[in-house]
Parts: C-alpha cells; sequence; structure tokens
C-alpha cells in the first residue's frame, strides 16, 4: 500500500464546478460525505446529461482523510462507467474536458431521511434492492478489467477466485495493521482505556477458516441509507461507490445488514430477498451463507470500533473540553458501538458505560500533547 496526499483543494473544485455549470450560477456545497469534495449545479441545456438530469455532480478526493475501509478499484469514475446499463438506477456518467467527470444527480432524498429510524424498506425498495444485488453478482470481475477498470493492487496480491476465508482474513489484517497499528498509535491509550485492542481482530482472523466458498462478486461495500437515494419517482438509486471491492458477496449482505440497523422481521426480510436474488442470478452465490454471515456481522461490529473511535477523536478536533457539548453526543454513540461488540471485545465483560466513554475521551485528550492529532492520507489500498 502506498501512502500520499490526495490531489486538488476544495475551491480548485468548487471553480470548476462553477465553470462547468450553467450561466456560472447555482453552484451547491460541499455537499456531506467523508471520501470527496462534492459540488453539484445546474447543467447547460446543451449538455449530454441535461435531458436526463438537472444537475450534474463534480467529485473530487478530500485531501488529509484516514482511509479505514481497504480499497481496490484506482478510479470510481472508470467503475462507475463499465457498469453503465449492466446495473439500474446508479449515476449516469460522462468525461468533459480535462479528464474530469461529471455525474447526474438524482434529484430526490436519502432513504435515511424519508424514514423513521428503524423502519424497513417499503416493498418496491425492497425488490429493487434485490435486482441491484442480482445484477452486482452477475458482472464477471474479468469484464471489469477488459473496461479498463483497473485495481489498485498487483495481480499477485489479488485474493484468488472463490477464497473467502483469505478475503475475509485480508480485511481484518488492513484493519489490524493500516487502522490499528499504523493510525491508531496517537490514540493507543484511549483505545486502552476503552478496554479495546487488536485481540479481537487476531481472534476473529483465526476463524476465517470456517467460511464456505462462494463465487468472487463486484460489491459495493458501503450501502447505508445516506447512499440510497429515493428520487421523485420514488425510486432507489445507489450512489457512492468509492469503497467498491471484488470478493465475496456475503460481505456486501453483512455490510449492507451492519449499516442499516433493521429490525430483526425487517433484516430475516432483506436476507431472503439477498438469498432470491443472488441465487436466481448466479447459483452458488449464497452457499453456506447462513452459517458464515455471522462471522462477517462479527468483524464489522470490532471493525467499526476501532474506526468511530478515530473518527470521533478528529471530529471532537483538539480540545474535548472545548466541545463538551459535542462530546456527550459522540460518546453515546460511541457507547452504542462499544455495545454492539461486546462480546468480541470483552467476552463475558461488559461495555463501558457513556459516563466511563466520556472520562475516557477528556483524560486521552489531556494527555495527548494538546489533543492534537494529525491525519495522513491513504490514498492507495488493494484487495
Amino acid at each position: 500500500m502506498t501512502v500520499g496526499r490526495a490531489s486538488g483543494t476544495g475551491s480548485d473544485i468548487r471553480r470548476r464546478a462553477g465553470e462547468l455549470s450553467r450561466d456560472g450560477q447555482g453552484v451547491t456545497g460541499p455537499l456531506n460525505g467523508y471520501h470527496h469534495e462534492t459540488y453539484a449545479f445546474p447543467l447547460p441545456a446543451t449538455h449530454e446529461l441535461s435531458a436526463r438530469f438537472e444537475r450534474a455532480k463534480l467529485r473530487a478526493p478530500r485531501p488529509g482523510l484516514l482511509w479505514f475501509d481497504r480499497r481496490c478499484f484506482a478510479s470510481e469514475d472508470l467503475l462507475l462507467t463499465a457498469l453503465q446499463g449492466r446495473v439500474d438506477r446508479i449515476p449516469e456518467i460522462t468525461r468533459v474536458d480535462g479528464g474530469v467527470y461529471l455525474q447526474g444527480f438524482i434529484e430526490g432524498r436519502t432513504l435515511d431521511a424519508r424514514q423513521v429510524p428503524g423502519r424497513g424498506l417499503s416493498r418496491r425498495h425492497a425488490d429493487q434492492l434485490g435486482r441491484f444485488f442480482g445484477q452486482l453478482v452477475s458482472i464477471d470481475p474479468k469484464e471489469l478489467a477488459e473496461r479498463d477498470v483497473t485495481r489498485i493492487c498487483a495481480p499477485d496480491d489479488w485474493t484468488a477466485e472463490g477464497d473467502s476465508a483469505g478475503f475475509l482474513d485480508r480485511l481484518i489484517r488492513f484493519t489490524e495493521e493500516q487502522v490499528h497499528r499504523d493510525h491508531g498509535e496517537p490514540y493507543r491509550n484511549l483505545f486502552g482505556e476503552l478496554g479495546v485492542n487488536a485481540d479481537a481482530l487476531g481472534r476473529l482472523r483465526k476463524r476465517t477458516v470456517e467460511l464456505r466458498a462462494r463465487p468472487f462478486a463486484l460489491l459495493h461495500c458501503d450501502l447505508h441509507r445516506k447512499n440510497l437515494i429515493v428520487d421523485r419517482d420514488g425510486d432507489l438509486w445507489v450512489i457512492d461507490w468509492e469503497l467498491a471491492m471484488i470478493g465475496d458477496p456475503l460481505y456486501d449482505l453483512a455490510t449492507h445488514l451492519h449499516l442499516m440497523g433493521y429490525p430483526k422481521q425487517e433484516e430475516a426480510r432483506v436476507k431472503e430477498v439477498w438469498v432470491a436474488a443472488v441465487e436466481e442470478a448466479r447459483p452458488g452465490s449464497s452457499y453456506g451463507w447462513e452459517e458464515d454471515l455471522p462471522l462477517l456481522l462479527a468483524y464489522k461490529r470490532v471493525q467499526s470500533v476501532f474506526t468511530d473511535v478515530i473518527r470521533t477523536a478528529l471530529l471532537l478536533g483538539s480540545d474535548a473540553e472545548s466541545n463538551w457539548r459535542v462530546l456527550p453526543r459522540a460518546a453515546w454513540r460511541i457507547q452504542r458501538v462499544l455495545a454492539a461488540a461486546e462480546r468480541e471485545l470483552y467476552g463475558a465483560g461488559t461495555a463501558p458505560s457513556m459516563r466511563q466513554v466520556v472520562t475516557a475521551y477528556r483524560n486521552w485528550f489531556r494527555t495527548s500533547h494538546g489533543g492534537e492529532a494529525e491525519a495522513t492520507a491513504v490514498t492507495r489500498s488493494g484487495t
């Protein structure tokens, strides 16, 4: 993996959006999003996207980020280009002068803005999500290479086709080495006060040999409510493909269930939708899913702990005391993440209380050289 700074600045991107917009007006942004600086703007009537979209969006990687997930593709834009006509309701994309790619902006609302927390999907959206999963597993990963969708890592670092155990092992190793070891050092005392160490990841890694082999597929890997858009006609669209990779299709289901937090009855329905969709599209894609899903979900719970503890420290800035109004809510979220992974992290013990989490962050800020923590951008990793 190569570590370096992402290129581009927000001012450059906004200026470019203004140049591409109709009459140079109406630029909106930056829009919410962790990995990219994104602006939306009205399209000129002569633009090829204008027949189907009122606006376009221009994206570029945010500089100075920590990457908490193992990445696969060198270019989200090239991936989306290759998927045009193969996957329903994804952003249409086009290239303009200077090698810049524009995506059609989906007019609508994110699923989280339309739903009461914990509510399940409508029948229509569940059917569309199932069709989406089926379309993903129907894409032969070799086709992507033929369409110039390059992968970040070298071929000798690819997980062998169908090696679900090796796929999960590499994900766990990335969290161990790139997140906890390399980026987690400034937060070592914070993790210590929370009772969190990498032993949980090691225990999970030993269990990867239990996984059954499934044919590899294209995965989105970030299917949460903010990446699911309901358009004005009520249809479900999928955006933000920067974490897409090739691997075990069951991992996409595990990630989706973890991020969505469905009620039990709805979770069971989504599982049924996924199994039916992937088996119809590519038989064998769900082989052993009932036995293997718990291990993948356990990894997602533990991964969230290492990710969210660091992200929260960065969000709070350099002085926890000056952010005392923000800290309790942030601590509440961390306590929930710790409690969800209680079995994996603490065994027979219990997760820290919210008060203990608040204390841990305050103690860490007081003893960490003013609480300053520099984030190094990780722009290249592979799978």
